[in-house]
């Protein structure tokens, strides 16, 4: 099988584990194969918080070693800072964030990733609210080397279809939806669901779609076709929907999160969800649908209060990461305990920050966090 084929049969794989998370596991065990590692999974981390867990793994990294991660290292990982602010959808691998000689200088690698004979991991984002990520990881073990162009190349071939697939898993709340009763296990869900034919035109529409019809606040439908009533968002549904005809692999990039404006001004957001093949293939031919829309309210786009000081100051992600630490937990020694790294290291980031924030000590360290947000803190 070449690429090409083993994309788009793995990209089908991806929409149907949408419908029934019990497929994720095989899913991305076949994601790290297509990409090449020892180990892929979906999860999510709070930057603030520093908490963390996965959704769904392949199995391939040591289960003490996952637990491990989440209750003691992920505090520790350098990367994470860094990984927050990356373009969804752009693989993100450890030299991105961090040299890779400070790297392996970090308590995190000598204990957490050596001993399993990790050496590196490329993370794409999925979604993102104001301190909170999820992506999909894939971990590199030393026979497959540091992540290269070719790995980063087909993280991005699959990073899209994660994407729809994850944001229509939240819409569904991960409940296993049977897709030969597509239609009837999804009347009961609060986002309004449209099954959809090539045209655009409606085949099937739950409850809450119906209240939206007629309410005619985002979308309506004009001789039982679909409009959105923003012009460019129509469009580009209909070119999803047109897409999905020929195959999971040719939707790409469109109709993931289609941002819509309510006439009132209230945010939603719609995702496409193709039903031509996979097990999805039977709800789409007991209904003439090549597409499930579901439309939702968007939830509050509250901006990061790290994001705004990276971006406020030009802080590099290893910067803010010190800075924050510096912040939170006090002196040098202590931040370099918490943090993984040297002393020496600390203290030549925060000089930079000094540097770069025009602060003359600590407290004006604090004081610059603490105008930018209070909960930062916490």
């Amino acid at each position: 099988m070449d690429e090409t084929e083993r994309l788009s049969a793995l990209i089908g794989d991806i929409y149907d584990a949408a419908l029934d998370p019990t497929l994720w596991a095989d899913v991305l065990g076949k994601t790290k194969g297509f990409i090449g590692g020892q180990s892929a999974g979906l999860a999510w981390k709070d930057a603030v918080s520093k908490r963390g867990d996965a959704y769904y793994d392949d199995g391939g990294l040591n289960p003490h070693y996952r637990r491990l991660y989440f209750d003691k290292y992920i505090k520790m990982d350098p990367c994470t800072t860094g990984q927050f602010f990356a373009e969804i959808g752009e693989p993100v691998a450890t030299e991105d964030q961090i040299p890779y000689d400070e790297f392996v200088q970090t308590r995190f690698y000598k204990e957490w990733a050596r001993p399993q004979g990790l050496v590196d991991a490329a993370l794409a984002l999925l979604d993102k609210s104001a301190t909170n990520m999820s992506f999909l990881v894939l971990f590199r073990h030393e026979r497959h080397g540091l992540i290269d162009d070719e790995a980063r190349r087909r993280m991005r071939l699959v990073a899209p279809h994660f994407r729809r697939a994850v944001l229509i898993g939240k819409v569904l709340d991960l409940q296993k939806a049977e897709a030969a009763s597509l239609a009837d296990t999804l009347d009961g869900i609060s986002a309004g669901m449209f099954l959809v034919d090539v045209s655009g035109r409606i085949v099937h529409a739950n409850t809450a779609g119906h209240v939206m019809l007629n309410g005619a606040s985002v979308l309506h439908a004009v001789s039982g076709r679909l409009i959105l009533n923003d012009p460019q968002a129509d469009q580009t549904l209909a070119d999803t929907f047109a897409a999905a005809v020929t195959g999971d692999a040719t939707i790409g990039v469109k109709g993931i999160a289609v941002s819509l404006v309510a006439r009132d001004g209230e945010r939603h957001v719609a995702h496409v969800l193709p039903l031509t093949s996979g097990v999805r293939r039977r709800a789409g031919t007991s209904y003439a649908a090549v597409a499930a829309l579901f439309v939702h309210k968007a939830a509050l786009d509250t901006p990061s209060p790290p994001e705004a000081i990276a971006k406020a100051y030009k802080l590099t992600p290893m910067e803010l990461r010190v800075l924050l630490a510096i912040v939170e937990i006090g002196g040098v020694p202590e931040v370099a305990e918490a943090l993984g790294i040297a002393e020496t290291t600390v203290k030549t980031h925060l000089g930079r920050v000094y540097k770069k924030t025009d602060a003359d000590r600590q407290a004006d360290l604090v004081k610059l966090v603490a105008g930018f947000s209070n909960p930062l803190l916490g």
